[in-house]
């Protein structure tokens, strides 16, 4: 009389897994085409969808990097979504006093980035360059040089704003609380 449910446990119980057994496990291939690796990164299928695609972590990579949130939306509703969406988070502002709060590349803000982009330099530029690149820039765009051009005025109001956040952003980063006398 022979037993057909043998374990290689030995009669000790505590022995085998938790959870483990003989019966094969189910895996989820990924839903990308052709693809044949495990699909275990959920990602939604539209937004506000309860539905999702399975894909493996090189295929969720590639649909992150295409993610369009507003896709598949009018003008007005979508700068109707953005609005509630930035009201809604105003109270993650407060870790933007932390320095990796907020979007941007984690050392600087989105505003600093298109900032930066505006004076002509790279994201890790100092802030020496940065003052470098408004003098020249000011230089040769500013009305006195340019008179009369509409699109030098623009562009020289955009290098003031882009230094006036940098500046700002720079002030803030090195600003010690000076401590009380006592």
């Amino acid at each position: 009389m022979a037993r057909n449910s043998r374990s290689n446990d030995w009669g000790f119980p505590r022995w085998r897994g938790y959870g483990s057994s003989r019966e094969a496990q189910a895996v989820r291939l990924c839903d990308r085409h052709g693809c044949d690796r495990p699909g275990d990164c959920p990602a939604p299928k539209s937004p506000n969808s309860p539905e999702r695609w399975y894909f493996c972590s090189d295929h969720a990579a590639e649909y992150n990097r295409n993610w369009d949130y507003f896709q598949g939306l009018d003008k007005e509703e979508r700068e109707r979504r953005e609005h509630d969406e930035r009201r809604d988070a105003s109270g993650f502002q407060s870790s933007a006093y932390h320095g990796w709060g907020g979007p941007g590349d984690g050392s600087r803000s989105r505003e600093e980035l298109h900032a930066l982009k505006a004076l002509e330099l790279e994201a890790d530029a100092d802030f020496e360059a940065v003052k470098k690149s408004w003098r020249r820039l000011a230089k040769e765009y500013h009305p006195d040089v340019k008179p009369g051009d509409a699109d030098a005025a623009v562009r020289f109001q955009a290098i003031q704003a882009a230094y006036e956040v940098l500046r700002a952003a720079e002030e803030r980063r090195t600003w010690k609380p000076s401590r009380p006398a006592g």
